[in-house]
């Protein structure tokens, strides 16, 4: 919570009430940790300087490395000097900043942020209905939402197949011999031996 902001009773409940909803909407994607009312659990920065947003959450990997911070607000501290007080600070951070107003003062905090230049990630409207809180989101900063796809990794090439061992010309068709005509057969073939001529019958 802001120094510069004391809030009433019921909506200090109704402000840390929608902080553990988002800290149980994020915790299975991060490590979400808050600081409702006026605790100071989960620092960004250190020593003076450091602030304490509603929400920070943290990634699950080894680095452990901040990925956003969360800023919820009210009715009553929508308004300049909140936003020149957090939310200027909180944009400035090298991490995506989130802010959560009630429905009714979208139009008055896009205005702030505007006015005041301060880049918001996303802003997100909130509003009950009964017991249950719904969240919409309003903005989105075109930077943020056009970030560069992941590259592709190209997948191994499939090992090529074997040389196949080049096939032996196919021996020349020698052209068939021509048909011999019936005179060249005739002429070919051996002649018969010419039968000797019968001897004659000596006469007793």
């Amino acid at each position: 919570m802001s120094p510069i902001l004391v809030r009433p009773v019921r909506e200090q409940l109704e402000h840390d009430r929608i902080i553990r909803l988002l800290q149980a909407k994020n915790k299975r994607r991060y490590d979400a940790g808050m600081n409702p009312g006026a605790e100071q659990n989960v620092p960004v920065g250190s020593g003076p300087t450091a602030r304490y947003p509603d929400l920070v959450l943290t990634s699950l990997e080894r680095g452990h490395r901040i990925e956003a911070v969360v800023e919820v607000e009210t009715g009553e501290s929508v308004n300049h000097l909140e936003a020149l007080a957090e939310w200027a600070h909180f944009a400035k951070l090298r991490t995506a900043f989130h802010l959560y107003v009630p429905s009714s003062m979208v139009d008055v905090a896009r205005r702030l942020c505007e006015d005041n230049q301060i880049s918001v990630t996303e802003i997100w409207s909130y509003h009950g209905i009964g017991d249950d809180i719904r969240f919409t989101l309003v903005h989105r900063n075109r930077e943020a939402a056009a970030a560069p796809a992941p590259r592709r990794i190209a997948a191994p090439a499939a090992p090529a197949a074997p040389a196949r061992r080049k096939a032996r010309p196919a021996a020349p068709v020698r052209p068939a011999a021509p048909a011999r005509s019936a005179r060249t057969a005739k002429a070919a073939a051996p002649r018969k031996a010419a039968k000797k001529p019968a001897k004659t019958q000596k006469r007793k």
